[in-house]
């Protein structure tokens, strides 16, 4: 990646986010949501405006950078010829939207073969959108721009700790978080990347699921590191191609998290 395509490439993934909220604000709130369930055995909720907002960040994704390659929640990856691939999750937190909190959001991520580089986190309905990669770290929001900074390091004893779920993942997984949250003064459930982006805004310490997929944490990754924090997996390694996450505010409190999670073992 070329330093002086920075300005391009920050512009391109404000574009898809601007694009993103106008599929996405269409359908919020509304009677008429239309939804599916893609799982045989479970509930994964999918919606249209899930489909219209990948739809929209792909055609522009075509006239801006028809070379570069994608990889979505809803569509086929597109492999590309530039080494850079931008990792998009129309709606991350579907099951939030269709009920109608505000806690949903878009993730758009710039990527090479090391991970993201640049990232976004947008709650269209609230008008936030978090920023972070390429020289950037910063929200915008209805009361201006200001810089993404992570909490100083704290005890773990004082520490706030999101997941999305209460179940977390598979049962060794849930009794390992368990352990963590035992050693936390707070633990939330339900934000979905709203909770990553909390982190880089400075108000919590830690999050903490199993799972994922890149398309969600991809974005999150590199806002969070923008803002001084850091993500790996649940044995201290890279955390791009998802599975179990352990996001930290600095690298203190990311230490203790880690020797808790670590130890709980398979």
């Amino acid at each position: 990646m070329h330093l002086d395509d920075a300005d391009s490439l920050i512009s391109t993934a404000h574009a898809l986010a601007d694009a993103a909220r106008v599929s996405t604000l269409a359908h919020f709130r509304t009677r008429a949501l239309s939804l599916q369930n893609k799982s045989g055995d479970g509930f994964d909720p999918v919606t249209q405006a899930d489909r219209e907002a990948e739809a929209s960040m792909r055609g522009l994704l075509a006239e801006l950078r028809p070379d570069d390659g994608i990889l979505g929640e809803e569509l086929d990856d597109i492999a590309g010829a530039t080494g850079l691939t931008w990792v998009i999750d129309p709606i991350d937190g579907t099951r939030g939207y269709m009920c109608g909190t505000p806690t949903w959001g878009v993730l758009i991520a710039l990527s090479d073969e090391t991970g993201p580089r640049l990232g976004i986190i947008d709650q269209p309905y609230i008008g936030e959108r978090f920023v972070g990669g390429l020289g950037q770290a910063s929200l915008t929001g209805p009361d201006g721009v200001r810089p993404l900074e992570t909490r100083a390091p704290r005890p773990l004893s004082e520490a706030c700790l999101f997941s999305t779920f209460p179940e977390v993942g598979t049962p060794a997984e849930a009794r390992a978080f368990a352990e963590l949250s035992a050693h936390v003064r707070l633990t939330r459930y339900g934000m979905d990347c709203y909770a990553y982006a909390l982190i880089a805004l400075g108000q919590i310490d830690l999050v903490v699921e199993a799972g994922l997929h890149p398309y969600d944490i991809q974005a999150p990754i590199a806002v969070i590191e923008a803002a001084g924090g850091v993500v790996t997996d649940w044995q201290g390694g890279p955390a791009h191609q998802g599975g179990r996450v352990l996001a930290a505010a600095n690298p203190q409190i990311h230490a203790e998290a880690l020797a808790i999670l670590s130890a709980a073992g398979d």
